[in-house]
């Protein structure tokens, strides 16, 4: 059977992912890279525009008892339904769910207004200085802490094995390269997801995982899991399909 390895935090985000990819048909082989790790601050309430850049984040702040401030925006529909989930509305979600998306829908309304940026502390830097170079003054609240897990890495030991590799943001891949090396596998590992097909949820974590040495197949139109699931999938059937007619070919 097919095998893809996913490094989603170990919670319901990767409960969701191995439930879907069984329904595709492929067995999923979970590695959770992410862990949270929360900073107890809480969102500034005194913003003209308030961004949500996850649902981790609408979770913390909710738990927060932050109130809501301002018009807000999510990065994404993810982030959107768990706003809705927790009682507050997504006013913007750019067309597309990136930290460009996000500067792109706004850029033009931002001037002279307060930004406050709610998120992990691995956000990009193209978020707040695209915003502040729109003119806007910009504040930033970690939520959350990124730490890889110390069970990390079950994947590169089973990396002979894996027909496709799902990563859903640069620190997966940075976080899987460290693993790896830990287990004194790391250009085993890159070997091994360049004989696969290695799906990028978008360009940054396409730029990171290239820069280590790792090709990248696919990168979905729509920036969210399901659908870096589903493209990775169909492109490893397309792969068999190709396989399968290239040694029927009479010689």
């Amino acid at each position: 059977m097919t095998a893809i390895a996913v490094f989603r935090p170990n919670d319901d985000r990767m409960t969701h992912a191995v439930s879907l990819l069984e329904e595709l048909g492929v067995e999923p082989i979970a590695d959770p890279m992410l862990a949270v790790e929360p900073t107890g601050a809480v969102p500034r309430e005194d913003a003209d525009y308030t961004i949500l850049t996850s649902k981790t984040g609408v979770e913390l702040a909710a738990e927060s008892g932050w109130s809501g401030s301002g018009t807000i925006c999510a990065i994404g529909d993810s982030t959107a339904s768990s706003l809705d989930d927790h009682g507050y509305a997504a006013d913007i979600v750019p067309d597309e769910f990136s930290s460009r998306g996000l500067v792109a829908s706004l850029a033009d309304r931002v001037d002279g207004t307060r930004i406050e940026v709610a998120r992990s502390d691995h956000g990009s830097s193209l978020l707040t200085d695209g915003l502040a170079n729109a003119g806007a003054y910009v504040h930033e609240t970690v939520l959350y802490r990124l730490v890889r897990p110390p069970e990390a890495g079950v994947s590169s030991e089973r990396i002979d094995a894996i027909d496709g590799a799902l990563f859903t943001s640069s620190l997966t891949v940075e976080h899987f390269l460290d693993a790896a090396q830990e287990r004194d596998s790391r250009e085993a590992a890159i070997e091994g997801l360049n004989n696969a097909i290695v799906g990028a949820i978008g360009e940054p974590t396409q730029k990171t995982a290239e820069a280590a040495g790792i090709a990248v197949d696919a990168i979905p139109k729509r920036a969210d899991f399901e659908t870096l699931a589903r493209t990775v999938v169909d492109d490893i059937e397309a792969q068999e399909k190709r396989q399968t007619r290239y040694d029927a070919t009479p010689r």
